[in-house]
């Protein structure tokens, strides 16, 4: 049986459901984003999204116009300004594209702050070791942009494994069916490699989709040290770590809906019972 300290969740969980704690980054990125487009200014503005600027997939207000003042009369920027949002699960670079459509403007991925870019940071750490990606869009991307060379999201690390899902057969979500095929045969040709290959560090990237699997995937790759299946623990516990920890956010739906935080403090709670 574990010991009461070994059975604490070992989490590197960076709290940034405030501004405050990337007040230091922040400033850093507008810094540079001010000295490459637009004269000197003593200030610059970094805007939340969901709830602010945008709800859902819909400009909120003003919110096209507002920023759209930002921007002198021949659409050169007047004052430097960031997104600065714990949404994510996809690059920077297609969040930006997304933006610049709802918005009219021209926004670069220098100015997206998602919750999980910081993770970038962690790549020559990671670089090339085998971790895995949690969380709706496409989660193994973001990682892989950020220069981690050996990163699987858990819908592909789960496939590897029969039976880690006892609800699987009842799960009947659409299946995007090209993804299915293209990547079918590859998945299972890793499949020896991945049941046999400890798993070094989880990230938690976005919102998880299916909170049932993802829990108890993260239970057996935290509990028997990155190789579910295995009834003795190998190695130390690996690293779980999370982009934010907001408990909820707000979505299309009126009232607020359960976040990252909420996912976190179910998983911490099974974990430790």
């Amino acid at each position: 049986m574990l010991s009461q300290k070994s059975r604490q969740l070992q989490r590197n969980c960076w709290r940034n459901g405030g501004a405050k704690v990337l007040v230091l980054p922040l400033l850093s990125r507008i810094s540079r984003f001010r000295s490459s487009h637009v004269e000197q200014t003593s200030f610059g503005i970094a805007f939340d999204i969901d709830g602010v600027l945008l709800r859902g997939n819909s400009p909120i207000g003003g919110s096209p116009n507002a920023l759209k003042r930002l921007y002198d009369d021949s659409g050169s920027l007047k004052v430097p300004y960031v997104f600065l949002t714990n949404g994510g699960g996809i690059p920077e670079s297609r969040r930006a594209i997304e933006l610049s459509e709802l918005f009219g403007l021209n926004i670069l991925p220098s100015q997206v702050l998602q919750g999980h870019s910081r993770f970038k940071h962690l790549s020559s750490r990671y670089e090339n070791k085998f971790v895995v990606a949690v969380g709706k869009g496409d989660p193994a991307a973001v990682m892989s942009t950020y220069g981690f060379t050996n990163v699987l999201a858990i819908n592909d690390y789960a496939s590897c494994f029969d039976d880690i899902d006892p609800l699987s057969p009842h799960k009947k979500w659409s299946v995007d069916k090209s993804y299915d095929e293209s990547c079918s045969f590859q998945i299972q040709t890793k499949r020896g490699y991945v049941t046999s290959h400890r798993v070094e560090a989880a990230f938690i990237v976005s919102d998880s989709v299916d909170w049932s699997r993802d829990i108890q995937v993260l239970c057996d790759i935290l509990r028997t040290g990155g190789l579910p299946g295995r009834e003795v623990r190998f190695g130390q516990q690996p690293p779980l770590y999370f982009a934010h920890d907001d408990l909820a956010y707000q979505a299309t739906f009126p009232t607020e809906r359960f976040g990252m935080g909420a996912f976190r403090i179910a998983l911490e709670s099974i974990f430790n019972r």
